[in-house]
């Protein structure tokens, strides 16, 4: 048993070995095609280049769940410098990986109106996705809106913003 599992081990680890070695060919065949394969081309075949091939991976800028609410549900967050529920609605939505477009009718007479007409007032934070809308800021609220439009609860690995330090000042000697 033992003898078995340990040739069993054995196989897998050369083959392994094989596929992380592996390379690629690419040459033009009598047609005039390209070609690509794993495989040496025949010996009469001239100008083959060989690239090494180190596995499949792709390379996304968002993944599909994202680009998918976001096309369905595009979300503004209109806030300004108001304080603790601005920052942390920004925070909540950076953390997520949620793409949003900020809006700050503080700097910008358009957005100051843009939010007027959407909510009657001129408070801060709220939070549109597609056509819904929450004034003022409640993770709960906001995390179960993100959630029922699609948006993952969290950015994927690696993406996610640095945390922020804060420095505690140091008192003067006397």
């Amino acid at each position: 048993m033992k003898a078995g599992t340990l040739l069993m081990a054995v196989c897998l680890a050369a083959a392994s070995a094989s596929l992380a070695a592996a390379q690629l060919y690419q040459w033009k065949d009598a047609q005039g095609r390209t070609v690509y394969s794993d495989q040496p081309p025949p010996p009469s075949i001239r100008n083959v280049q060989q690239k090494p091939f180190k596995g499949s991976f792709i390379e996304v800028g968002e993944s599909y769940a994202v680009k998918t609410a976001r096309e369905k549900f595009p979300i503004t967050l209109y806030a300004s410098a108001c304080g603790v529920p601005c920052d942390q609605a920004r925070q909540l939505l950076t953390e997520r990986g949620v793409p949003f477009s900020n809006k700050d009718p503080q700097a910008s007479a358009e957005s100051q109106a843009e939010l007027q007409k959407l909510t009657g007032r001129l408070n801060v934070p709220v939070l549109v996705v597609g056509s819904d809308k929450i004034d003022g800021f409640e993770t709960g609220q906001w995390q179960a809106m993100l959630d029922r439009a699609g948006y993952p609860k969290s950015a994927p690995p690696g993406r996610k913003p640095a945390s922020q330090t804060t420095t505690t000042p140091t008192p003067a000697a006397p």
